[in-house]
């Protein structure tokens, strides 16, 4: 989809689409919520969106049962009767598109423009598993030569889905679990972050004023607690989670105790490799964009560190500042700002501890950034410059531990060995990106990445017909394309004696 030049909206009109409340059950906004008051600030500009009342654990229980009710009837449902529910979700996505946009921008930051696009990529995703419904297939197993009995397996929902998503892009973070998990059949009880508590609930609000049966798309929006009730009751049959490491670790032990499984997509510190024959102009710029400007380096799949062959190297350093230095870093809902604030006081205050810990251990040197952008209208907010650290030790924290910001590190690589062994020399196995003009070395390197997806001169886009999904501490399982809608499935064979 085309970025759009301007974004009919500002922040006091933005704030008339505030849903009332964090947590919708059984298609209905829930006021009275059981969790602890939670006042949301806006990241722009440090100042107090609201107050909301998050879940508690007596709403994820009734969050549950409504999904366990609601399910065995939308499972049941002629597979073409959910493909037009699907995609009048899908349609009304795209006319609420920068309502949406609106409240995804004041609870977390990302620019508006930005955040429009993100409302489209969501429903694009609900339109593409409306059109698997009808296309569910399963086999027939060859038991018996003879003809004396019949052995077929089919696909079928597990039930209740538990998934939980987090702040850095909520729309997008809903739409990948949310849809395909509709699609083959299955309800959803969904616990976005307590950092992005609302625009999760606007969706909700809108898919079921677009006919989806109340009880489908249930969200608890809440803390620790929150996710570990939901991953702990016996009603939800797997478990699709998104975040950090650290949470995961969490997450998982509650599955294993229960014995369900598990679709893992975590931490990444992706490495993009610029070779000696690329388009260094392009590739650089890219790279700036990526490893810094991109939601503020918030995005788990984007390349920050990035391996530039010798030959290149100062031609590329050249660029990437002349880059970084262009960007316009304002208010989110200026449609001139290329890079908002980062999502919260506790990032913004981790973030520069971490550039502050690099500077201090000599990790690289500071190419440009590294401090808070305090402008007139940018003082109150958590906003940070583009950042570049150069000449980077690749055994160093900074190059081998996730920064959630926009922090790029820039390492030099004689060879095509040394570049795939530092690309691979980290605990985290997520996205991989290849810039060269040798089809042979594209194609070479990317199969040695280790990395469950690898963009070849080009941006990641993740489109919903892709299977996405991280190796290593990355995760496990995919997201998109069929083999994420079977992910959301368990198979039954039935073996018929003739």
């Amino acid at each position: 989809m085309a970025e759009p030049k301007t974004v009919p909206i500002d922040a006091g009109r933005a704030r008339t689409h505030l849903p009332p409340a964090a947590v919708h059950i059984d298609g209905s906004y829930v006021m009275n919520a059981t969790g602890e008051r939670h006042t949301h600030i806006h990241p722009g500009d440090g100042a107090p969106l609201g107050e909301w009342t998050l879940a508690g654990e007596a709403d994820v229980d009734r969050a549950v049962l409504g999904a366990q009710k609601a399910q065995p009837y939308w499972a049941s449902m002629d597979p073409a009767e959910r493909r037009v529910v699907l995609n009048r979700v899908a349609d009304a996505l795209r006319e609420r598109a920068v309502d949406l946009a609106a409240v995804v921008t004041l609870e977390m930051g990302m620019p508006i423009r930005t955040a429009v696009i993100g409302a489209h990529r969501a429903a694009d995703w609900f339109a593409y598993y409306a059109g698997w419904t009808d296309k569910i297939d399963g086999l027939v197993a060859p038991v018996s030569a003879a003809g004396a009995a019949h052995d077929y397996a089919t696909p079928v929902p597990y039930g209740v889905v538990g998934a939980i998503i987090p702040w850095n892009g909520p729309l997008i973070g809903l739409a990948v679990k949310v849809a395909p998990a509709l699609a083959a059949g299955n309800a959803v009880v969904l616990k976005p972050s307590e950092f992005a508590p609302l625009s999760a609930a606007l969706l909700a609000r809108i898919a079921t004023e677009a006919g989806l049966p109340a009880g489908l798309l249930n969200v608890v929006c809440g803390g620790p607690g929150v996710g570990e009730r939901l991953c702990r009751d016996p009603g939800v049959g797997i478990i699709s989670f998104t975040g950090g490491n650290n949470a995961a670790r969490a997450v998982g032990h509650a599955a294993a105790d229960r014995q369900v499984p598990t679709v893992f997509e975590l931490g990444g510190k992706s490495a993009s490799l610029l070779f000696d024959d690329c388009d260094v102009a392009r590739a650089a710029r890219i790279a700036a964009v990526l490893g810094t400007a991109q939601n503020s380096g918030q995005g788990c799949f984007l390349p920050t560190r990035l391996l530039v062959q010798r030959g290149i190297y100062e031609r590329t350093l050249e660029i990437l500042r002349a880059t970084a230095e262009t960007f316009v870093v304002g208010r989110p809902f200026d449609p001139e700002t290329v890079m908002g604030p980062v999502a919260s006081r506790q990032s913004f205050d981790r973030i520069l501890g971490v550039i502050e810990k690099a500077r201090d251990e000599g990790a690289g040197r500071l190419l440009t950034g590294g401090r808070p952008v305090t402008g007139p209208d940018l003082a109150d907010g958590y906003y940070i410059e583009p950042t570049v650290f150069v000449d980077v030790d690749p055994e160093s924290s900074l190059a081998t531990q996730e920064v959630f910001g926009p922090v790029l590190s820039v390492i030099p690589f004689d060879d095509e060995d040394e570049a795939v062994t530092i690309a691979n020399g980290v605990d985290f196995g997520l996205a991989g990106y290849v810039w060269t003009e040798n089809l042979r070395r594209a194609h070479r390197v990317a199969g040695r990445l280790d990395a469950g997806y690898v963009s070849v001169n080009s941006m990641a886009t993740l489109p919903p017909g892709a299977p996405f999904g991280g190796w290593k501490s990355s995760g496990h399982g995919v997201e998109g394309g069929r083999q994420g809608l079977l992910q959301l499935m368990r198979t039954k064979n039935v073996h018929v004696a003739l």
